[in-house]
Order: structure tokens, then sequence, then C-alpha cells
């Protein structure tokens, strides 16, 4: 069997299905390829335990295959991330133990049907944007060893970019799951704090953690997502979903941009920034500068303030052993005993002021969108300026979870050198959806071959975003439709324009009389016509206010449309016709208004 290498999801998937009963053997095969010596793991599956994780799946998978939609396919988890009965370090060997259980969004992953070939390398307790600082050996970068990789999630990022597993589990305090993307040309997904559960993960800092995952395309990256997340009753800072934020950004979205962005002295990265927002504007983009003081001012916060001390708390007595640590890390924990409890309280409020300064700059725009480091540093510039030069690298990261926001890190069109570069999409939490789609039509538009492994990008085939139940798709016909007089009672619940369609064959319209604004009513019968219709997705915790409104005799029940699907939709009582004209040969509400010459058109 040839080892699958540096393939999607969908690639893993159609592999597995040509012979399910040696999957087995596909995967020992698999695992038997890396690179011996290969520091960007810290621990490879044994047979034993390939095994033990596909006899559990097999008899699963025989019963409902649709239970299991990552049936067989291998993924990595960064070693603060518990998998039973594995070592978990956070890449300390003092302080190693042998996991209980499975991390939450490990357990949830396996009961998809994937499978842990093995576990990453990472900066020391997560400290660190590099990837340099562990006693396994600096990662380093996937198209350039002489360059940092990013870290701190740095062995999960290359394994993917390398093409050895489809997606791996990182963590994102500061960073951690954006930069080494960026480095390593591969997608990075920094979930809103508390989607993704944070029981079994070795914290870095609880307030502000999140796991994060890397794959090669957004697509797979925001399936393991929805696959892995989810309230957990166990994570005292797990969250629901409020379900109230759009489904998808605008076709034309308004996007902020830094007004003066940092780059260092990097000129590469400047030129290879201004490249990607001319692709920006390309795909239908319009960049809005911001003052992005506010931004850069919390993201200092996170390293030189009191929320140092969130991380001394995890490390405990190990931090009296400074032997048992790496020098850096040892030096960055150990600040935390220097600040004193007023000092806290005084850092977070003053956290909460930035943020809400934050806020109320990106509820004006759609989303902001950053270079995802203003440089890159090779691993001989980090060992002589270890603290500054890291620090440099979280310039457009470290903000980012202080302030409670979601965010996509994409590949972006590369340096003059060769190396990758990157822009990372953010908005307020809950928005990780949106910021997904666009990423779809981002990395379409783009189509830069996969990590760093040269595989083209896949232009036919047609990225999708699984189904999400925290939407209603609703059908509008007549006064809801886009330019039409009601239509804000959509957009002002964050509703967003999906599709222009046809309802099947079996309804008439009729423009109902005395109402105003006019409206028409849409009648389902035996033999009737297709009437064009707009499909809307609305946050389902906004889709009660938006049918309150709605008057007698309309209502809202299931629509069927031209191509077999159901969608919630505009129906109307029987009795709202009795003085309605029939204007079903119109085909649809704009023509008929058209006819009249009205101006709700």
């Amino acid at each position: 069997m040839t080892p699958i290498m540096g393939y999607t999801l969908k690639v893993w998937q159609d592999r597995i299905q040509e012979n399910t009963t040696a999957l087995f053997a596909l995967l020992q095969q698999h695992v038997n390829s890396f690179l011996p010596g290969d520091n960007a793991w810290i621990y490879l599956a044994t047979p034993e335990q390939l095994k033990a994780q596909i006899d559990e799946i097999i008899p699963r998978y025989q019963q409902c295959p649709d239970n299991l939609p990552l049936f067989g396919i291998p993924f990595a988890v960064k070693d603060n991330i518990d998998v039973a009965g594995w070592p978990t370090t956070a890449a300390c060997q003092a302080f190693e133990y042998i996991a209980d259980g499975d991390a939450t969004a490990v357990a949830r992953l396996k009961a998809a049907g994937a499978i842990v070939v093995g576990k990453t390398n990472l900066d020391q307790f997560a400290t660190g944007l590099v990837g340099t600082r562990s006693p396994f050996g600096a990662v380093r970068n996937s198209f350039n060893g002489d360059y940092v990789s990013g870290g701190s999630s740095s062995g999960s990022a290359i394994v993917v970019a390398k093409g050895l597993v489809p997606f791996a589990l990182g963590t994102d305090t500061a960073g951690s799951g954006r930069v080494p993307a960026s480095f390593n040309n591969i997608v990075g997904l920094k979930p809103t704090k508390g989607w993704l559960s944070r029981r079994g993960v070795v914290p870095a800092c609880q307030l502000n953690d999140t796991l994060s995952v890397f794959a090669l395309t957004v697509e797979d990256a925001f399936l393991v997502a929805s696959l892995a997340g989810g309230f957990d009753n166990n994570d005292a800072y797990s969250r629901i979903n409020p379900a109230s934020t759009p489904a998808i950004l605008p076709e034309h979205p308004v996007l902020a941009i830094p007004e003066n962005p940092d780059f260092c002295g990097d000129k590469l990265a400047a030129a290879a920034w201004l490249n990607a927002l001319a692709e920006l504007k390309t795909v239908g983009a319009t960049l809005q500068p911001i003052d992005f003081s506010p931004f850069a001012q919390l993201s200092k916060q996170l390293y030189q303030s009191a929320w140092v001390a969130e991380r001394t708390t995890v490390v405990g007595d190990i931090l009296n052993c400074p032997e048992y640590m790496e020098p850096v890390v040892h030096q960055i924990i150990s600040g935390g005993k220097n600040y004193s409890a007023v000092e806290a309280f005084k850092a977070e409020y003053l956290r909460a002021e930035l943020a809400r300064k934050i806020h109320n700059i990106l509820i004006q725009v759609d989303a902001l969108v950053v270079p995802t480091s203003p440089t890159i540093r090779t691993i001989d510039e980090i060992e002589q300026e270890p603290i500054l030069y890291n620090a440099e690298l979280g310039t457009y990261t470290n903000f980012t979870n202080l302030a409670d926001l979601s965010a996509l890190a994409l590949p972006a069109p590369f340096r003059a050198d060769g190396l990758p570069a990157g822009i990372t999409l953010i908005a307020p939490a809950w928005h990780d959806r949106a910021l997904a789609s666009f990423g779809i039509r981002w990395q379409r538009h783009l189509a830069l071959p996969l990590g760093a492994i040269n595989h083209p990008f896949n232009q036919q085939a047609r990225a999708t975003l699984p189904d999400s139940d925290q939407h209603v798709r609703v059908a509008v016909v007549g006064a809801h439709l886009r330019g039409m007089p009601l239509n804000d009672q959509l957009v002002d619940r964050n509703a967003v324009f999906i599709e222009a369609t046809q309802t099947a064959t079996h309804y008439r319209l009729y423009a109902l009389a005395n109402t105003h604004p006019a409206k028409p009513g849409l009648v389902r019968v035996v033999e009737g016509a297709a009437i064009d219709i707009e499909l809307w997705d609305i946050p389902l915790a906004r889709f009660g206010e938006f049918v309150a409104e709605i008057p007698f005799p309309l209502g809202i029940g299931s629509l069927e449309l031209i191509d077999g699907r159901w969608v919630k939709g505009f129906i109307c009582e029987p009795d709202g016709l009795k003085e309605a004209t029939d204007i079903t040969e119109f085909g649809g509400w704009r023509n008929w208004l058209t006819s009249l010459g009205s101006k709700n058109v």
C-alpha cells in the first residue's frame, strides 16, 4: 500500500473506503513511514495503541457509518493535551504523567472515528511563539530549516504542513495556533474561548486558553472544530453558543485593517501584506483602516503585566527546580511571582477597558484582518534575542483571547524569499462560522499549494461548511427581499443572504389587499408554478423575534424548493386571500412590482 501524504479529509476518507478491513495495516504503514528522529513528534502510537483505537470503532462503523464522519482518519495531538493511557509532558520530562482519560476534545474526535497517531512537540508549558523552547529540540520550519516553525504548537503545525496527518490539535493563548500556521502555509483555527472544552488540557492561562485546530483547508479545520466542540459541564470555562451571530460574512465584507502596521523592519513581510490586501480587494472586500493602538496596548498586557502570574499557577513546585525547565520559559513563568493580587485586579480592569474599546471598533465592520505575524526569525536570531523577538511575533495575536475574539489564520501570498506569509481574520466571539465562510472563499481564490508538500489546491471540489444548528434558513418572497421595505427586519437580527432560488412548482402567489407596505401571500396548491424567492440564514436566538413581527394572514411554515429541499418560509392563511390578486403568472414579487412601475423593485 502506498502511504497517504499531504491529503485532505476527503482524500483520506476515499482511501480508507477502498478497504475498511485493512485500516490497521494502512495506518501502521503510514506511521512507520514517518522519518526517524523527527522532533515534531514527542510520542508515537504503538501498534497496540493503534489497534485498540481501531477495534473500538469498527463495530460502531459497521452498525452506522454515518455516525463516524472521521472514520479511520489519523490526527496528532499537542503534548499538553491528554490522550488516555499516553504520557503528557507539556515538553517537560519532570512534569510527565500518564493520562487517566482523554481530553474532552480528543474523546469527541475519537467518537467521530478519528485515530490519534502521535503527540507533538511544543514550546515548554505552551510558553512561546517560536517552537524552539523545548528539551526535545527546536522544531524547524517546513520550508526552510534555518527558520523557526512558530510555536507553541510547533509540532502540530509541522506534521500537518508536511502532510503526515490531515489535521492536528494545538492550543492557543497568545497566538500558538496561528503563528505556526502562518509560518508553514496551513490553516489555523483559533476558536471562540469555551467552544472547545479545555478539560484534559494542561493550562497555560486558564482564563485565556483555547484548543486550536490545524488543517490544510478551512473546510477541514471547521469540520474538526465542530466535531470536537460543544458545551462541557465538566469544564468551568465552557460556554454555550448564544446562536445570535451571522452564519457567513457578506459577499462584499467591510474589513478593518491596522492603519500603520508594524513589520519590525521586515520589508519582505510588508510587501507580502500589501499583496494580500490587493487580493482581498479582488475578492470583494472593502478595507477600512483603523486606529490599532487599543489592540497593541492589550497585546502587551499578556506578558508585561500580572497576567503572567496565571502561568505561574500551573507549573507549581517544578518552578523551584530550574534545572528541569527550559531557561527562557523558567525566566518568564517565574516572573509571575513578582505581582500582587492588587496588580492582578488592576490588570483585569485595564483588560476590560481595552476590550470594550476593541469591541466598539469591531461592531462597525464585518471583521478585522491583520498580518498573522509582523516578521519571521531564524533559529539563530531567536537564540540571540529569545524574549524580544518572540514578543514581536505576538504583535497581531496576543490581544485576541484577552478581548474574547474568534480568529482564523489563513495562508496568503508568499514572501519574495519563498517563505510563507499569512493573514488572520478576527471577529467577536462566536463569529467562527462567519470567518470560515470567508476563509473558504479566500483559499479558493488564491489556490495556493497545500502546506509544504506542494500538492495543488483542488478548485474543482466544492468546499462547504457543515449544516448549522445555530441558524434557521428562511425563504422570503416579498417585502423582506433585498432592497424591500422590511428587509431590515432580517439584517438587524444578523440574518445573511444565502442565495436566490425558486419554490417547487406547487405554489401560487397573491398580492394581498390592504397591507402596508404591500405584501404577497404564498399558497401551496396541487397545480402551480415556481416562484422566485431568497434564502436567508437567521440566528436561532433571533428567529422568535422575527416571527413575532409577522402579521396576519402571514406566518412561517415549511416550504419546498425547486431542487427538493425543504426550508422554513412565508405562507399565507386562506382567509387572507379573499380580496387578493393572483399574480402567479409573474413568477415573483419583483416582477409584479416592475409591471406596476413600483419603486419597491
